[in-house]
């Protein structure tokens, strides 16, 4: 498998020295179109929906139908969120490029693919909340800037009357005071309020269009299958994307509201400070709005000193936020394996990964720790200073009586905001730092997400074409090569038509492919040429060797992938019992019972049996899904089967030779140099009419 991670990734390793330029609008709207269409057809064949074949199959069907749409209430979102066509791909570098420019092209081009999609939410696809939040929160900052403006005016009469002694004044300020706090106080609240809103309402729009397209065609199954930056997708769509979409609100807000803070009190400055004139070496030099001047120099001279002591903040967060993706990994499969780590006695091997991880996780937060440190010295230093330096700049000019204690205490709170305003930098730049690094990991995953993409209607990486049987014929396969992500041929030239109810069982040595064609047959596995035609109007099942037990309820468990209420209790008690699983009827309901670590192989793949009776399919695939069963337990199940869907088409992959005698056609696959091909075609069950292909097979051989 190891091969398989080469070609396809290849487009997310490429380097941006300049997108490029737009690609044929029309294709890609095509390749949509064909995109939603192949979806529509998948979801229909792969349905969870009993067949309409019985009274009790309808009334099941309406419940399903009843369920869906109570769930369609929910979807608020998803009906805002359309995947476009993937952006333009990355430039191959130019060679006279430095891996340091390299690599600095590429940073500019994951913050840019970040965008292209995230900016989407305030676009035509996105929600009209969004501008109505975003105007909402500017018309908030503004007023509090206002409001801020009036307790800055109050601060200068208060400190006036008090050193005029004037008890009425101060007394009449004192009652202006209270409304003024409040006002200010309603407009901070509404200012979080609005602000959060939007964060909230961005993550849910902006998740949606990620597992969307994570989920759409399995690509979440075949990132596993080709090279790229996009480990751990899981810790990135939970944690990174939420930083990746916190951030920025949180900065735009921020900057809006120094940059009007900044304009409104350096007027207050330059208006109060005035000049000041200072006398040297008999030279009178006069500095115009000295308050102004003091105020930008010193903001400028702090937000230089943490860029330069902050400038591998950036990298650090990106490391730390991998190191500890890759923890909650290992801490995850140990869980998901503990069954077979306990049997195996591997605690002390597995406690030797985790240790390895946490080290790491412990060295990039030190690392971390350190940036910490040295930010912390200029923006703690920054706090003590920025109030007492106004103060001592304007205590020659009050020594002299030029200016009143209320213009001194309104220029140092003008002063401390237009400082903080300028020195925003300061105070977020760690932030800013690790929204830099999540965006850039959640546009990994988006960059390798369009790269399966575009491999699905490109030239560069063949594609099996999936389409529909035009005769009576349940499955077709037509000159069908499965490929790794890099071309070797897996199964090279294979052909075979599989009519209605007849039971096709696919034999071979190990590693001759098998599983890889009924992965290719199920559409995960892409990679390939030829063609692979399904019924229409049929429905597909799959049954893997090792059965998916999601949490929560068995009820939940056995109804999967259905919803638990498309079936009432009777029928899924009904269906265990059918299976060999009548001891568990009576915990269908039980709560958040760890079903997946509870139930053994076998019963597991009991369980997929009651699915398969429970969905009715028309076309059941079989990936050595009896396995686990003994040989006893096998025949049952393989005999219930015939029994409970008599009509279907079955397509099993399997070793045991007994299995046979449930099949009525064996075909076999051959191990060759390029690629397994098929090299027998038996029917097990003398049938009449029937041609051959098996002439064309092994002339091929």
């Amino acid at each position: 498998m190891g091969r398989a991670k080469s070609s396809v990734g290849k487009s997310t390793a490429k380097v941006a020295s300049g997108a490029k330029s737009s690609e044929t609008k029309s294709t890609d709207t095509k390749s949509a179109d064909r995109s939603a269409s192949k979806s529509k057809s998948g979801a229909a064949k792969k349905s969870g929906k009993p067949a309409d074949k019985s009274a009790s199959s309808e009334a099941t069907s309406r419940k399903s139908g009843a369920g869906k749409q109570s769930k369609a209430e929910g979807a608020d979102i998803a009906e805002s969120t359309k995947v476009e066509p993937p952006p333009p791909e990355m430039a191959e570098p130019d060679e006279t490029m430095s891996p340091e420019e390299i690599e600095k092209a590429r940073k500019r081009y994951l913050l840019k693919r970040f965008w292209i999609t995230a900016r989407g939410f305030w676009g035509d696809r996105g929600k009209r909340i969004a501008w109505i939040g975003s105007i909402g929160l500017l018309l908030l900052i503004i007023c509090h800037v206002a409001v801020q403006y009036g307790i800055n005016v109050w601060n200068r009469s208060i400190f006036d009357a008090i050193e005029e002694r004037d008890s009425a004044v101060v007394l009449w300020l004192s009652a202006v005071f209270f409304p003024l706090a409040l006002t200010s106080v309603a407009l901070g609240v509404g200012q979080v309020y609005a602000r959060m809103g939007i964060q909230r309402r961005w993550r849910a729009w902006l998740t949606d269009n990620v597992v969307s397209r994570w989920l759409d065609h399995g690509r979440y199954y075949q990132l596993n299958l080709v090279a790229g930056d996009h480990k751990n997708p899981e810790y990135r769509i939970a944690e990174d994307l939420r930083i990746a979409t916190d951030a920025p609100v949180d900065f735009i807000a921020g900057v809006t509201s120094a940059l009007l803070s900044a304009a409104t009190f350096i007027v207050v400055l330059w208006t109060i400070g005035g000049a000041l004139n200072v006398s040297l070496a008999g030279t009178t030099l006069t500095i115009p709005g000295f308050l102004v001047v003091a105020a930008v120099a010193y903001a400028a001279l702090a937000s230089t000193a943490m860029a330069v002591i902050g400038r591998r903040f950036v990298a650090i967060s990106e490391s730390r936020n991998q190191a500890e993706a890759e923890f909650r990994y290992v801490l995850t499969r140990l869980r998901e394996n503990g069954e077979s780590i306990a049997l195996l006695g591997g605690e002390a091997e597995e406690r030797d990964g985790i240790d390895k991880s946490l080290r790491n996780v412990l060295r990039q937060w030190a690392r971390l720790c350190g940036q910490h440190m040295r930010t912390t010295i200029v923006s703690q230093g920054s706090s003590i200073i920025a109030p007492v330096l106004p103060v001592l700049l304007c205590a020659p000019k009050f020594l002299d009586g030029s200016m009143t204690l209320g213009q001194v205490m309104q220029a140092a709170s003008a002063f401390t905001i237009v400082q903080s305003a300028f020195g925003w930098l300061v105070d977020n730049y760690p932030r800013l730092a690790d929204w830099n690094a999540c965006a850039r990991r959640i546009a990994s995953l988006m960059m390798s997400i369009d790269a399966l993409e575009r491999a699905e209607t490109g030239d560069d990486i063949g594609r099996i074409t999936r389409g529909e049987t035009e005769d009576d014929s349940m499955l077709s396969l037509s000159e069908l090569t499965v490929t790794l992500g890099d071309g070797t041929a897996v199964v090279d030239q294979a052909e075979v038509d599989v009519e209605s109810g007849e039971r096709l069982l696919v034999a071979g040595d190990s590693g001759s492919g098998k599983s890889t064609l009924v992965r290719a047959i199920s559409g995960l596995w892409p990679w390939g040429s030829g063609r692979i035609d399904i019924h229409p109007d049929r429905r597909l099942f799959m049954l893997p060797q090792r059965p998916y037990v999601p949490a929560g309820t068995l009820r939940r468990a056995t109804a999967y992938p259905g919803a638990a209420e498309d079936w009432t209790a009777e029928e899924i008690e009904e269906v265990l019992g059918k299976v060999g699983l009548a001891h568990l009827q009576d915990k269908i309901e039980e709560e958040e019972t760890p079903w997946d670590q509870t139930l053994s192989g076998g019963e597991k793949q009991r369980l997929a049996f009651a699915r398969l009776f429970l969905h009715n399919p028309d076309i059941v695939v079989l990936d050595e899904a009896t396995s686990a069963l003994d040989a006893k337990s096998q025949d049952k199940m393989m005999e219930l089967l015939i029994k409970e869907l008599p009509g279907a088409t079955l397509v099993s992959v399997a070793h045991r030779a007994k299995l046979e005698d449930f099949h009525s056609r064996k075909i076999v696959l051959a191990r060759r140099k390029g690629g397994a091909k098929l090299v027998r075609d038996i029917d097990l069950v003398p049938r009449k009419g029937r041609g051959r292909l098996l002439g064309r097979w092994l002339r091929r051989a």
